[in-house]
C-alpha cells in the first residue's frame, strides 16, 4: 500500500473518480479532511476486506486466550456472559 493522499472534502467530492481509481488501481489510500481534521480514508475494496478479516482474526484470538485463561483459573475468577459482553464492547470502543 503507497503512501496516503490527504484531501479535502470538497477535493474528493470534485474528483471522486480519481480518489476511487487511485485506492483501486494504484492501492493508494486518500484521508479525507473536514474543516482540518482528519474524518475518514477510501481504500481499496480488497484492502478493506483483508483488514477487516485480520480485524476479526485478532479478536477471536483475544476472545480465545481470555477463554483459556479462564479455563486455567477454573470457576475462580471466571465471567458471567454479560461481563464478557462489556468487555467486548469495550474492545471495540
Amino acid at each position: 500500500m503507497s503512501e496516503p493522499v490527504i484531501a479535502s472534502m470538497a477535493e474528493v467530492r470534485n474528483h471522486l473518480a480519481d480518489v476511487l481509481d487511485r485506492a483501486r488501481r494504484d492501492e493508494t489510500p486518500t484521508i479525507i479532511t473536514r474543516r482540518g481534521r482528519q474524518e475518514a480514508v477510501v481504500i481499496d475494496i480488497d484492502e478493506y476486506r483483508r483488514l477487516h478479516l485480520l480485524a476479526e482474526q485478532a479478536e477471536d484470538a483475544w476472545l480465545n486466550k481470555l477463554a483459556d485463561e479462564a479455563e486455567a483459573e477454573g470457576t475462580e475468577g471466571s465471567v458471567s456472559l454479560e461481563e464478557m459482553a462489556a468487555l467486548i464492547q469495550a474492545h471495540h470502543a
